[in-house]
């Protein structure tokens, strides 16, 4: 297994295995067409996989893009999608909505790991930080979106007011090369050079995975924590990097082996669910942690126990996943 191309539903995904694709596929792309719809003004995009590391990575280290993941098909798409349309009009640039068709983009879709749609995720600094599943009531979307652009404060982006980006757009149409807010075709970040940067440690970590540099990512992540307790992204990004940094030390046929024949071995069972994590095979990963939790008792439930907490942080905090789990456990422990 390569560690920098394994697919998690996070900041890894999002950040050294879509820029390390991009590079690889620069010379074979064509330039990105703009990719407004209606007449949002583009503020509504439609997003493809070969449009995506331009249109939501670099995009979102300056302004928050939220992704509606839909299909033709899809009623209760139909009822969530003009809403979300209707919000990033209101908007006028705060943030931006990203519109991805999954039958026409399998791939992506299996890098973000859609299991059922419509998906909405917000993207910040290139990173998923939050999300929810099915059509919800539009002043429900309301408040999430409000959450998601404190979300964007809090990890220092400076959000311009409604209406700001679109003005500044016209104002630099001849220096950016266009109005629709894309990322020049030499790499620079949508926003020009007056956008505001985000955490140096970010920058490090990415830059550390796509070299190969476990320890240089997780050393920045840290650093990040140091100074900023709570932040959530290098919360995760440090839990995923010390994932695969384990997964990396293990002979994963020989810990397959001795968990299947030892299946009270905790710390067998600990490696498999690492593997199956690191793997994308995340339900599986807290079911087995859950099954051990519920067949043990004292010292060894607690390490199973705390074990499985800690996998809890390699996914944002509202994936239906982590929350199914976190309800299965506090159902097994009170």
């Amino acid at each position: 297994m390569q560690p920098r191309d394994f697919s998690l539903y996070g900041a890894v995904d999002l950040g050294a295995r879509q820029a390390a694709a991009q590079r690889r596929q620069q010379a074979a792309q064509s330039p990105s067409q703009p990719g407004a719809t209606g007449s949002n003004g583009g503020f509504v995009i439609e997003v493809t996989e070969e449009t995506f590391n331009t249109d939501v990575v670099e995009r979102s280290r300056t302004t928050p893009v939220i992704m509606d993941l839909w299909a033709e098909w899809c009623g209760p798409c139909k009822q969530l999608s003009p809403v979300l349309e209707k919000l990033a009009a209101e908007a006028v640039g705060q943030w931006i909505l990203a519109k991805v068709d999954v039958d026409a983009n399998p791939q992506l879709s299996a890098a973000l790991q859609v299991q059922s749609i419509p998906m909405v995720v917000a993207v910040i600094g290139g990173q998923l930080v939050d999300g929810f599943l099915g059509a919800m009531p539009e002043a429900q979307v309301r408040q999430w979106i409000d959450q998601v652009l404190a979300a964007a404060e809090k990890m220092g982006m400076q959000l311009a007011a409604p209406g700001a980006a679109a003005d500044a757009d016209d104002a630099e149409a001849d220096t950016q090369g266009g109005v629709d807010g894309r990322a020049p075709a030499d790499g620079r970040p949508a926003g020009g050079p007056g956008a505001p940067p985000m955490p140096p440690a970010y920058t490090e970590a990415r830059e550390a995975m796509e070299r190969g540099d476990l320890d240089g990512a997780a050393k920045a992540f840290e650093q990040e924590l140091a100074a900023n307790p709570a932040d959530p992204v290098a919360k995760t990004g440090l839990a995923q990097v010390n994932l695969i940094r384990r997964v990396s030390a293990y002979d994963q046929a020989k810990a397959r082996r001795d968990a299947a024949e030892h299946p009270g071995d905790v710390a067998a069972q600990i490696r498999v669910a690492d593997i199956e994590l690191a793997s994308g095979r995340i339900e599986e990963a807290f079911d087995r942690l859950l099954g051990l939790v519920r067949r043990t008792s004292g010292e060894e439930r607690e390490q199973a126990r705390a074990h499985l907490v800690s996998l809890f942080e390699v996914l944002p905090p509202r994936d239906p996943r982590l929350i199914k789990a976190r309800s299965a456990l506090s159902a097994l422990l009170f």
